[in-house]
């Protein structure tokens, strides 16, 4: 019977949703939709130096996202020398690899780049849940049918994709100026991947 009741007690806490994990308090949605605004100037290049970890793997290079139109972005990886490695179309609705290495050109590897980089030009995602905790305001939301937690302070300076009640992946903004984040990290939580990207502008 005291193995049946510690059981029980260990599976209710095993199963608590991640904002009860990390004690957010829930509040009213004050605004439906909740906004990433970098990397939301059609006018600008936003070009990063970037280093890509995956496995025992390093890839270096230049990293630019460009906004072609609303909901419509071209991210485009190269060596310092200009030669391609990836080259991927991302609206809203569809995700397109117009070219990418042969070493890089793996079905998981590519699932993760898409969830990572429609999470990171994504601007507009609608609001499920509003929690504070500390200084932040955090706003749950989804992409690509994932769960993602925005927190907010003065700037977005935090994204958590969540699964299973665990934080999976980890986007920090640092650096911030005209709504430029001039350092961002990628850090997947589950498998080794970290994507560090700065600005060179």
């Amino acid at each position: 019977m005291r193995y049946l009741l510690i059981s029980c007690c260990f599976l209710m806490v095993s199963c608590g949703s991640y904002s009860k994990k990390h004690q957010l308090t829930e509040r009213e949605i004050s605004n439906k939709f909740i906004t990433n605004p970098y990397f939301s100037d059609t006018s600008q290049d936003y070009v990063y130096k970037a280093n890509i970890q995956v496995y025992d793997n390093n890839f270096g290079g230049l990293l630019i996202i460009k906004k072609i139109e609303d909901g419509n972005h071209r991210v485009v990886f190269t060596t310092e020398m200009g030669a391609k490695l990836f080259d991927f179309s991302i609206t809203e609705t569809d995700f397109k690899v117009n070219y990418i290495l042969d070493d890089l050109n793996k079905k998981l590897l590519i699932n993760l780049l898409k969830t990572d980089f429609k999470a990171l030009v994504q601007e507009r995602n609608l609001v499920s849940r509003r929690y504070i905790k500390d200084f932040f305001d955090i706003y749950k939301t989804t992409i690509s049918g994932k769960n993602h937690f925005y927190y907010v302070s003065d700037q977005l300076d935090q994204i958590i994709r969540t699964g299973h009640r665990k934080e999976k992946v980890h986007f920090l903004f640092t650096d911030i100026n005209n709504n430029i984040a001039n350092h961002i990290i990628i850090k997947h939580h589950n498998i080794n991947l970290q994507i560090a990207l700065k600005s060179i502008q």
